[in-house]
């Protein structure tokens, strides 16, 4: 069979593959994508949507309980956790079986199969119905990463669990360990302990979120506390005894091992890159620690061969996909895109609280040599967040003192990944505090707390 020819091919549907696809055919170029599992990735069937529509039940679970503070009454409150479970398999249906429209409307060929790249510029698929051969000048790789295992601490699906299966839970965890405090791990830890399981996160390093801000990490910890979460920083999940309806956790903490038993053990200790059985190393791809190495481009060194997203490394963010996705399309098309800039991409868990932040960590500002100028507003100084019953929560600011760069900002709070944006804007258009200062905010929004914050770096804060 004669292989199809193709301008760009791309392989991996998530955020990064289907992205790049639309933009490659909307500047005029022949695209197909391959995908050997879902349309629209692990983000958008298995990661981002499905975890926010699981949060936001918690989320008016919660608000439920309060309905006295608002004046209201409810009455018999509780949850059916398989209509949770429904509606959040419904929310990512619709929105996968949205990709695959949007991919159509654009005159995309899709192929549903495995891929591997025996020679530069060509793909072979393996699909149900025989071998496919493609060709292209373009090869994007975007075929993301997966759950990492630690020895011994493997997830079985029955009582330790991955997000996979976090997502469509077997039964319901009234004990619960989390082991690992990033997003992901967070943001369960979050949701079971609202549903009422009694939750302990295990966190190796220093403190819990690690890439936040210590001031933000240190809050947090405080909040879910509060909730009832047991958090153990600076530990270690050394072995788990597995039974048939309990797990017996080793947990090495300060010298000392202590045995904890729970129902459900959830392993979010981060993630590996997609990049075995493509052929790869036989094209000459460098591969460092599980992820493709590239330039700024996204270019792999391979000529005509590019890798986007979490394959291609930190940071793991669907977000940062898409713009790669779009960046090496336009670059396929002859264009002259910018290269993305790290520092100005956003971080956002949707834990309760909300954390989110852009740029440096103050420690990471001061170890670059920066003399800094910090400023914070606590939500309980802002009118909305009173009157939102949300006044638990902090925004922070981190400037250079001789320039007024914003090099930072770190929230946490309701609302905050909504927030976030505005930061990013700014960094983007490369404000100082003077621009940031003469912005006018509209009231009553939480996002006059922003402006506080950077008042305060210069100790002009009004309403604290």
């Amino acid at each position: 069979m004669a292989a199809q020819n193709f301008d760009m091919i791309v392989i991996g549907a998530g955020p990064g593959g289907y992205v790049a696809a639309i933009r490659g055919a909307q500047l005029g170029l022949s695209v197909a994508v391959v995908e050997r599992e879902h349309l629209g990735g692990i983000c958008l069937n298995w990661g981002c949507i499905p975890t926010k529509a699981l949060l936001r039940s918690a989320e008016v679970f919660h608000l439920m309980h309060r309905a006295k503070e608002f004046g209201l009454k409810a009455e018999g409150i509780g949850y059916d956790l398989p209509a949770v479970i429904k509606r959040s398999r419904g929310v990512a249906k619709q929105l996968a079986s949205g990709v695959g429209h949007l991919l159509k409307q654009n005159k995309i060929t899709v192929v549903m199969g495995e891929a591997t790249l025996p020679a530069r510029g060509r793909v072979s698929v393996k699909t149900d119905k025989g071998t496919e051969e493609l060709t292209a000048k373009a090869i994007v790789l975007a075929t993301g990463a997966r759950a990492r295992n630690l020895p011994g601490l493997e997830a079985d699906g029955k009582r330790v669990w991955s997000y996979k299966h976090a997502l469509q839970p077997p039964h319901e965890p009234k004990k619960l360990l989390v082991i690992g405090s990033g997003a992901i791990g967070i943001e369960f830890a979050s949701f079971f302990n609202t549903l009422g399981a009694e939750t302990t996160v295990v966190e190796v390093m220093d403190r819990i979120l690690p890439i936040e801000d210590a001031e933000i990490s240190a809050f947090a910890k405080k909040q879910f506390e509060k909730q009832g979460m047991t958090i153990r920083e600076k530990a270690t999940v050394k072995q788990l005894d597995r039974g048939a309806d309990a797990v017996v956790a080793h947990v090495e903490q300060n010298g000392k091992t202590e045995k904890i038993e729970v129902d459900t053990v959830i392993s979010a200790v981060g993630i590996v890159g997609n990049v075995e059985g493509l052929g790869l190393e036989d094209l000459g791809v460098k591969i460092d620690r599980t992820h493709v190495v590239t330039d700024e481009y996204c270019r792999t060194g391979v000529e005509g061969l590019y890798a986007i997203g979490d394959v291609a490394g930190a940071p793991w963010l669907a977000h940062k996909a898409s713009h790669e996705g779009v960046m090496v399309a336009e670059l396929i098309a002859g264009q002259k895109p910018h290269p993305i800039k790290p520092g100005s991409i956003a971080g956002c868990t949707y834990c309760h609280p909300q954390v989110a932040s852009v740029g440096l960590t103050e420690a990471k500002a001061k170890e670059k040599g920066h003399e800094v100028k910090v400023g914070r507003f606590p939500f309980i100084g802002n009118g909305k967040a009173i009157a939102l019953g949300e006044a638990e929560g902090m925004v922070k600011t981190v400037f250079d003192a001789k320039t007024g760069e914003l090099l930072g900002a770190h929230m946490i709070g309701a609302e905050v990944t909504e927030l976030i944006q505005g930061y990013v804007i700014g960094r983007q258009l490369e404000t100082t505090e003077a621009d940031l200062m003469e912005t006018v905010f509209p009231h009553p929004t939480l996002s006059e707390m922003m402006h506080e914050s950077v008042l305060d770096a210069w100790d002009r804060a009004i309403h604290f």
